[in-house]
């Protein structure tokens, strides 16, 4: 780079205004460039920060996918578990039915009673086998309601999250990072001069 006396002289002034020209010049190319490089850096941490809350948004949303299916896959299983406790009840109670009757049929059989007493006896038996199936039924279809409820709030919750986490990432602002680098540029200026 030139003197500053250089500068002016070249620009046909007297040495005294020659070296004050050059002075002004060199002053302000290194404020232009304070600005320059300060756009440059606003402009390149913007596109930084955009691409690690992109990258935080895709781990924070993997991790969460993750809980969701963890949450669904409990509250199958879960359910299928009651379905098995709930068969086990309904066979374990027709046995104990089956076996009542023949009992019940056995023992009319040697005391000698037949007719409407013992038909009467075998429908008690069988209506008291409907209603504990009935209660087990029921209780199963309350448990089927609450568990759809929850797997219906779990995926109000997946959403919420999921809209929580990613939010729109802002682009990089070209025009105020100009700004501001001008800004910087005219303080530099200001300073220097």
């Amino acid at each position: 780079m030139c003197p500053p006396a250089v500068i002016g002289a070249a620009l046909g002034a007297s040495s005294a205004t020659a070296a004050a020209v050059g002075t002004s010049v060199y002053v302000g190319l290194a404020s232009t460039a304070m600005g320059v490089a300060s756009t440059r850096l606003q402009i390149q941490g913007q596109k930084m920060q955009a691409r690690m809350q992109a990258r935080t948004q895709e781990n924070a949303s993997k991790v969460e996918r993750q809980r969701y299916l963890n949450e669904v896959s409990s509250l199958r299983t879960q359910q299928a578990q009651e379905q098995v406790a709930m068969a086990q009840k309904l066979q374990a109670n027709k046995a104990r039915a089956r076996e009542a009757r023949a009992t019940a049929r056995v023992s009319a059989g040697e005391a000698g009673v037949a007719g409407l007493s013992v038909d009467a006896l075998m429908n008690d038996l069988t209506r008291k086998e409907a209603m504990y199936n009935n209660s087990v039924n029921t209780q199963g279809q309350m448990l089927d309601v609450r568990r759809e409820l929850s797997l219906r709030d779990a995926g109000l919750g997946f959403t919420n999250n999921m809209l929580r986490i990613n939010r729109p990432i802002e682009e990089v602002n070209y025009a105020g990072a100009l700004v501001s680098g001008a800004q910087t540029g005219l303080s530099t200026y200001g300073a220097i001069k």
